[in-house]
């Protein structure tokens, strides 16, 4: 398949109408989306807006971090409020579903015991080495547990506590 003038063209449309490249390679006929996305590539077309936003804050949302347990838990649920609303010299009063917000307190157990950590960089971890992060990555105190972990596990015992826990206990928290 050749990319002749014409087909460029059309591609150039379909894409600034916002087409993926599977419609457009449908449309095109005799080209699959991969080629789509190549030519798209090669040409230096603009990315599309997603709906409901920008590209960059589309891929700002999808962004993951890996880092240790996060803080504070929220627990929501839905709240049935009467609201009272001016409509013209009248008054309406009509039922709307709010989702309220609580911060939920993390209480640790007192029985626990938090072993001391050897304080590892990455390059100091091995096989045997346990790796769950402390701190924040961007801080100069960074740095890994480092206790002995188990045969099967990245974790010593005591994260692998936290990072494996039974579905029940997760469902609770």
């Amino acid at each position: 398949m050749n990319w002749t003038d014409e087909r460029v063209e059309k591609l150039k449309k379909l894409w600034s109408e916002g087409l993926s490249a599977s419609q457009i390679a449908t449309q095109l006929g005799g080209v699959s989306r991969n080629a789509v996305i190549g030519k798209v590539h090669r040409l230096s077309l603009p990315g599309r807006a997603k709906a409901g936003g920008t590209a960059t804050s589309a891929r700002t949302q999808t962004k993951r971090t890996t880092s240790a347990p996060r803080a504070p838990n929220y627990a929501s649920r839905v709240v049935t409020r009467t609201v009272t609303r001016a409509s013209g010299a009248n008054l309406i009063k009509e039922e709307i579903e709010v989702e309220s917000g609580e911060v939920l307190e993390f209480a640790p157990a007192s029985n626990v015991v938090v072993p001391i950590s050897r304080r590892l960089s990455l390059t100091e971890l091995t096989e045997r080495t346990c790796k769950w992060p402390v701190g924040d990555p961007m801080a100069e105190d960074f740095h890994f547990c480092g206790c002995d972990s188990q045969d099967s596990s990245p974790y010593c015992k005591f994260h692998a506590k936290l990072a494996y826990q039974p579905v029940s206990e997760r469902r609770r928290a």
